[in-house]
């Protein structure tokens, strides 16, 4: 990465970061237990979402629900520069405690209508991106900031319908309902007639990730989901299909950087 400017403050991430000949080795799927809005200004890619495929254009604005993969799919190197905002679902919860802000990040089916263009929100995401002010001013900036855009968002919300799924979205959607089960790729490949190696292709094509990664780590942002609520480590990993404990541990402070136990209840350590 050739720049990067990033705040992380009360919950709240904003970062602008420009690659001047980005390699995709370096941008895999990831999943964030956090909303995120990702603004586009320049380079040659597309955006994956849940087995959607969203070409990047000046001006596009990507919305990510708590737990939706995502990762980017460059057409060329050209130069890569971008904002992304990260904060939590319950932002707006002390005047909008119906989360009405929210519906285009809630109000719409795994993968779709994550697309949108604002006029003008370079602007304000630089705003706050290099804002130098305390604490309390930030989060007061933050706050009428990001909810003026959602407010844009759900105005855009109708001119932005589902299309019909597509195989590739048949097959994200699948492993979602099936995720915190007894699963196999072979069995989900079953499902849909193909071969497990079909299978891999095809979900790593839409998704940007290998099957089991992918179920992994929606497995781990789903118990910690149920940890921050106060379920204990131990039960929130046999729901989300951990029958091995010690497994979750390892996978969840790899990938979270901290213990269950910062959320949990009676956590096993």
């Amino acid at each position: 990465m050739d720049f990067l400017k990033e705040t992380d403050r009360g919950g709240i991430d904003i970062r602008h970061a420009i690659d001047e000949q980005p390699d995709s080795n370096g941008f895999y799927f990831h999943i964030h237990d956090r909303c995120e809005l990702f603004y586009f200004i320049s380079g040659n890619a597309q955006y994956l979402v849940e087995g959607s495929v969203y070409p990047l254009e000046h001006d596009s604005l990507l919305i990510m629900l708590p737990g939706e993969a995502h990762c980017t799919r460059f057409l060329s190197a050209e130069q890569y520069e971008r904002y992304a905002v990260n904060f939590p679902l319950s932002l707006f919860d002390s005047f909008d405690p119906e989360r009405r802000l929210m519906k285009p990040f809630t109000d719409r089916p795994l993968g779709h209508r994550n697309h949108y263009y604002i006029p003008g929100i370079k602007d304000t995401l630089s705003e706050l991106a290099y804002f130098e002010g305390d604490d309390y001013s930030r989060t007061l900036l933050f706050t009428t900031k990001l909810a003026g855009v959602m407010d844009m968002l759900g105005k855009q919300s109708s001119h932005n319908p589902t299309a019909e799924p597509t195989i590739s979205e048949q097959l994200v959607w699948y492993v979602n309902d099936m995720l915190c089960e007894e699963i196999t790729v072979e069995r989900l490949a079953e499902h849909f007639f193909l071969s497990a190696s079909q299978f891999t292709r095809l979900f790593k094509e839409a998704t940007g990730a290998a099957p089991w990664a992918y179920i992994t780590a929606k497995r781990l942002v789903r118990a910690r989901e149920l940890l921050q609520s106060g379920e204990s480590a131990k039960r929130a990993a046999e729901v989300c299909g951990f029958n091995d404990y010690s497994v979750f541990y390892k996978a969840y402070v790899k990938h979270f950087g901290e213990k269950p136990s910062a959320f949990a209840k009676d956590a096993i350590i």
